[in-house]
């Protein structure tokens, strides 16, 4: 089968750096797919960008039929397949959050108008770069040949996150845990949800027997996440989001598990479950054919439903913040 081109920008970068490896092993796209990547990154960033070209080739990896470093985004773009929006303007100490989202609001409006003249058509954009869910939805206002179905923000990051912590709590090995949730927001308003959740076949709630801990410190535990391991670190999570983003495409492009068990996308809201409309949102989904279904008819209780809607409420905030540094800009 013919290469699939896949487009990291930021590439440079920690996440960049962990992921062009992962996706040049097939850990994106599988085992017999070979790709051809296009790594783009800032001027600056240029001598490094080669570094990580070179380090690339001398890997000799079989799935990787050709590597290529840019420093203009119309170029890097052209016949792009799958796009990994990595790239974007971390918050620095002291600066508010209108100045970080009218950096990444500018970003994010010439990446689109990019990704518009030069992709191929049916390409699948998931964006990484922080406010992810907002910096999607501005991706997609200025890229409207793209249809929205096929921009997507990443929150399987927090997905694997919280299966991780059940696992952890119940000793059960995360294969085995199944069908968690992240409503809402990549920020520490999302809600993970684990009333619908399995562990070995049985009910998470049943399995770990706590329900304190699941309303409480497992929320705030996956929720803070990031922030712990910057903590820990001195940077940010990088591999486990570079994992988690070949994650979020393969289940899209090659499909979630046939058991029905789903995954959580930052896709464009229909309404579902009350979410705000026109506004990227995480929901539960399972994906066929190259595309994702929003899982419908599962029972919200009061307290998840108020929970869903503080994250929601915040996405209408940060949409009307970037519509402001829109027209600003």
């Amino acid at each position: 089968m013919a290469p699939k081109t896949v487009l990291v920008t930021g590439a440079a970068g920690q996440i960049g750096y962990a992921i062009c490896p992962m996706i040049a092993r097939g850990a994106m796209l599988g085992p017999d797919q070979q790709v051809v990547l296009h790594m783009l990154d800032i001027e600056p960033a240029k001598q490094a960008l080669e570094g990580v070209r070179m380090e690339l080739i001398d890997a000799a990896y079989p799935l990787l039929a050709d590597v290529k470093a840019f420093t203009d985004a119309e170029a890097a773009c052209k016949g792009v397949d799958i796009a990994v929006m990595v790239g974007g303007f971390p918050r620095k100490a002291g600066m508010e959050r209108k100045d970080v989202m009218s950096k990444n609001v500018a970003i994010y409006k010439a990446q689109a108008s990019a990704l518009e003249k030069g992709a191929n058509p049916g390409c699948k954009v998931l964006v990484v770069a922080n406010p992810a869910n907002t910096n999607a939805l501005i991706l997609k206002e200025n890229a409207p040949s793209i249809p929205p179905e096929n921009i997507t923000c990443l929150t399987r990051l927090d997905h694997n996150r919280a299966l991780g912590q059940l696992s952890e709590r119940s000793g059960v090995h995360n294969t085995k845990v199944k069908n968690v949730i992240i409503w809402g927001n990549h920020s520490s308003t999302q809600y993970p949800d684990v009333n619908h959740a399995t562990i070995d076949g049985k009910p998470a709630r049943q399995v770990i027997n706590d329900d304190a801990y699941l309303d409480g410190d497992f929320i705030s535990t996956v929720q803070q996440r990031g922030a712990a391991i910057i903590k820990a670190r001195g940077l940010s999570s990088a591999l486990s989001a570079a994992s988690s983003a070949c994650d979020h495409i393969r289940d899209w492009v090659l499909g979630t598990p046939a058991d029905g068990s789903w995954v959580s996308m930052g896709v464009y809201s229909d309404g579902s479950y009350g979410a705000p409309q026109g506004v990227i949102y995480s929901f539960p989904v399972t994906c066929k054919d190259g595309k994702w279904s929003i899982v419908q008819g599962l029972p919200i209780d009061d307290a998840s439903a108020a929970k869903m809607k503080a994250t929601g409420d915040e996405l209408v905030e940060e949409k009307a913040l970037a519509l402001e540094c829109l027209a600003d800009a």
